[in-house]
């Protein structure tokens, strides 16, 4: 594909098929297709793109290094081409002196000579523009490449007029001809290397695997290639060396680097039991691991889509200039008509006519107006997974940007979400045992981190877990269920928030939750008495008061939306900075709650990371979920953050800005340049070479200032 115009076709291409929702990049030439018809196959997809006259293949991890081979075999034979063009145009040029020195067009070489230099450059090195042409002009659009044929071969045939016919003063553009193809070419070599460079941050993520693995095999460590291992194999890996597949940790201790995934500096400590990540580096100990995940399966397989899935994916701008590139070159070539019928009448001649006819023709770029929107997005969604950021589309990267509200949970979102029991204070009649008895029993189900914060204290204190029947969650407020052993067998037991245990009208404690200090309290009963209350404590996160004075900064105002209790949810939100909260607020209020948020005009974002926070991470205008967080969370989120850290959602929306800057700059340029560019040459004021010279260079620069996102960084 050469411009947007192309993309555009092979997009319809794909859509007319039924049951296909395709979205085609120009930066990346990727389609991604989302299909919702079961009888639909690859060969159906690819013959619909050779049938718009290009071609295709289906795009796999394991494919890449093959497309990276053609790609540099294709990079290796036009850099050729261009050499053997610069030697055919240099001499070209350089017969023009006279001209450049004010003495007139003269001819330095024989204007057969001309013809010979010029031709193979015409029709060898710019072969690739007719065949572009007549496949676009088959299939029934028109694209970059027929401004350019129809630009060089029109001054190439009217100099190879003049040749022939001898025509006394008339001048031939032999130059002009090879110049613009000369030019072309290299932009196109440039523009390939620098979008190869926009995708760096998805090769890094897949060079992070390495070649070989240590697996176990009859006792003995033997090397395999690292797509030969299967999940379940048993692996080795030393210290040092990067973790080959997703694995869980069956013996040994070690500390291991996760920076590459998520950002976060300091080492991880590893036991048996704990999950591994492809990639991540082994620091000090030897590993024994059991593979769980391989080859695309793995935490960077899984983020490698997810990024070409998002880079794949189109702003809502992008659309709008999707529209303009289907007419693009037919009006440039209805413009180029004008200029050669104007020049002609008002007497200039043909011969001007035809030249400055060319130079518009030359002078237009469709292609910097395609690949503003999609290099700027590809370079700034890959950053943002460099900085443990991964963002789901470009929607979501086009949304963050105008986030004025920014609504958060409190557990596990601005606390470490690793609560501890600090208080246990049972019912009279009730032994502490008791009530943390009954009080594990009911919750050992679940995933709740009051749950597991408080079978991790009952454990401290020998506690024993039993067993339970007829559990259920009500979501946001407790659970119940029987207990099947101790004290408590045969009794249904209510675990839960203090508004949960107070629909329990049969209860009554002199022990209240207003008692306890700021933490969370959880209440727990039996079907004939209150059993106790067991207060727990969450710190907060080192980092959440810089976080939440940088949202500030950026004009964001921080709404807490929590569960937990009244003082709970004013101790933290005094701690950090936070004016507006409400506490006790049920899973399904909150989306509710972010739903009026939106009624008032504004960009709604909303971040958490349980599976409570889903509901209002699908009614936010664009949802973070932070990367400690469940599946279904993270399902709901427009950007993943890999750190459980508010300050990567700063970081996002910082990015996000930063990203879009570049996506208008870009689109002011390209739009800029056309308007500007087209009328200065149908008024005659630039010859073709020139003309080619500043079309090759719009797109470098769209190119050039979309790469400069490279350099981001958060502010703090």
């Amino acid at each position: 594909m050469t411009c947007a115009a192309c993309a555009t076709r092979v997009e319809k291409a794909l859509n007319k098929i039924t049951g296909v929702d395709a979205a085609v990049n120009l930066a990346t030439e990727r389609a991604h297709v989302r299909l919702t018809g079961s009888a639909i196959t690859a060969p159906d997809l690819i013959a619909a793109v050779e049938r718009a006259g290009y071609g295709a293949t289906l795009a796999t991890i394991a494919t890449r290094d093959l497309e990276r081979a053609r790609k540099a075999a294709l990079a290796s034979e036009d850099l050729t081409q261009f050499w053997w063009a610069l030697a055919f145009t240099v001499p070209l040029v350089v017969q023009m002196a006279p001209m450049l020195w004010g003495s007139g067009h003269g001819d330095l070489l024989p204007r057969w000579i001309q013809l010979a230099l010029a031709t193979p450059v015409q029709f060898w090195i710019g072969q690739r523009f007719f065949i572009g042409a007549w496949k676009a002009l088959r299939a029934g659009a028109a694209n970059m490449d027929v401004l350019v044929v129809l630009g060089t071969l029109s001054a190439y045939l009217l100099s190879v007029f003049v040749t022939i016919a001898s025509t006394p003063g008339a001048h031939v553009y032999f130059e002009s001809a090879t110049v613009v193809i000369t030019l072309v070419l290299l932009g196109k070599i440039l523009e390939s290397r620098a979008r190869a460079r926009t995708n760096s941050a998805v090769d890094a993520l897949l060079r992070l695997r390495p070649a070989m693995a240590h697996v176990l095999r009859d006792g003995a460590v033997v090397d395999i290639k690292i797509d030969d291992v299967v999940q379940g194999d048993r692996l080795q890996v030393r210290p040092g060396e990067a973790i080959p597949v997703d694995a869980e940790v069956l013996s040994g201790q070690s500390s291991v680097d996760e920076a590459m995934l998520t950002g976060e500096s300091v080492p991880v400590g590893k036991l048996p039991g704990s999950g591994l990540f492809a990639g991540t580096i082994n620091q000090d100990g030897v590993l024994e691991c059991r593979a769980t995940g391989v080859g695309a399966d793995t935490a960077v397989g899984r983020i490698v889509r997810m990024v070409e899935a998002a880079q794949g994916s189109k702003a809502a701008v992008q659309k709008q200039v999707d529209r303009v590139a289907t007419v693009f070159v037919p009006v440039i070539v209805v413009i180029a008509g004008l200029t050669l019928i104007g020049w002609w009448l008002a007497g200039a001649g043909m011969e001007v006519a035809i030249v400055n006819a060319c130079a518009v023709l030359v002078i237009s770029c469709p292609c910097a107006l395609g690949l503003a929107t999609p290099t700027a997005l590809m370079v700034g969604i890959g950053r943002g997974a460099e900085r443990g950021i991964l963002i789901k589309d470009a929607n979501a990267l086009e949304l963050a940007e105008r986030v004025r509200i920014l609504v958060v949970d409190k557990t596990g979102t601005l606390t470490e979400g690793r609560p501890s029991v600090t208080r246990v204070i049972a019912a009279p009649g009730v032994t502490e045992r008791e009530l943390l008895v009954a009080a594990v029993a009911i919750g050992q189900g679940s995933e709740h981190p009051l749950s597991r914060a408080m079978a991790r204290h009952a454990a401290e204190q020998g506690v024993p877990i039993q067993p339970a029947s007829g559990v259920r969650a009500i979501a946001g407020q407790g659970v119940h269920g029987i207990v099947m052993g101790g004290d408590g067998l045969g009794r249904r037991t209510w675990l839960g928030s203090p508004a949960f245990i107070r629909t329990l009208q049969h209860l009554g404690s002199e022990i209240r939750p207003n008692d306890f200090s700021s933490g969370s309290v959880v209440g727990v009963a039996d079907e004939a008495r209150m059993l106790g209350w067991i207060e727990l404590a969450d710190a907060l996160r080192p980092t959440t008061q810089t976080a939440i004075a940088r949202l500030r900064r950026l004009d964001i105002e921080v709404v807490m939306l929590t569960g937990d209790r009244p003082g709970a949810a004013q101790a933290i939100a005094r701690a950090v900075g936070i004016t507006r909260f409400e506490s006790e607020v049920m899973p399904a209020d909150k989306a509710a709650r972010v739903a009026a948020l939106k009624e008032g005009g504004v960009q709604v974002a909303m971040a958490g990371d349980g599976v409570n926070d889903a509901p209002a991470l699908a009614a936010a205008d664009v949802s973070f979920a932070m990367g400690a967080g469940s599946d279904v969370a993270i399902q709901s989120a427009g950007v993943t953050l890999m750190r459980a850290d508010i300050n990567g959602v700063a970081d996002a929306i910082e990015l996000s800005r930063a990203t879009m800057r570049k996506v208008w700059q870009n689109l002011a340029f390209a739009f800029g340049y056309n308007v500007l560019a087209i009328p200065v040459a149908a008024l005659g004021l630039l010859n073709p070479a020139l003309a080619g010279a500043a079309m090759a260079l719009s797109s470098l620069s769209v190119v050039g200032n979309a790469l400069l996102l490279r350099r981001w960084r958060p502010a703090a």
